[in-house]
């Protein structure tokens, strides 16, 4: 059974930091694609931010230089840290884990909220 489980969301002020952890289970890691998508109320799902199976990232404009992707294979994680946060990153952020055009899978998310 394949399980994503995110854990790292809450609340922060605006031009704080949250580092969000994905665990995977059940997938051979090191094949994947893995990403981080988010969703705000009465918004479409958006990526966020990719890291490929051999390392390469890409970011949305919205967050580039703001927030960072990493992957561990050996504990079969991926990290977003997110700094300088601001209200418009308020959503739920979604793990996202692929093999593209073969197999995909989601966790079920986490709420990142930003608010003074």
């Amino acid at each position: 059974q394949v399980q994503l489980v995110e854990s790292g969301g809450g609340l922060v002020q605006p031009g704080g930091s949250l580092r969000l952890s994905c665990l995977a289970s059940g997938i051979v890691f090191r094949l994947y694609d893995m990403g981080w998508y988010r969703q705000a109320p009465g918004k479409q799902r958006e990526l966020v931010a990719v890291i490929t199976r051999g390392g390469s990232t890409n970011y949305a404009d919205s967050v580039k230089g703001r927030f960072t992707i990493s992957r561990d294979n050996a504990r079969k994680t991926v990290d977003l840290q997110m700094n300088s946060l601001k209200a418009e990153d308020t959503a739920v952020y979604y793990c996202h884990a692929t093999i593209p055009t073969v197999k995909a899978y989601w966790g079920q998310g986490t709420q990142v909220t930003v608010s003074s």
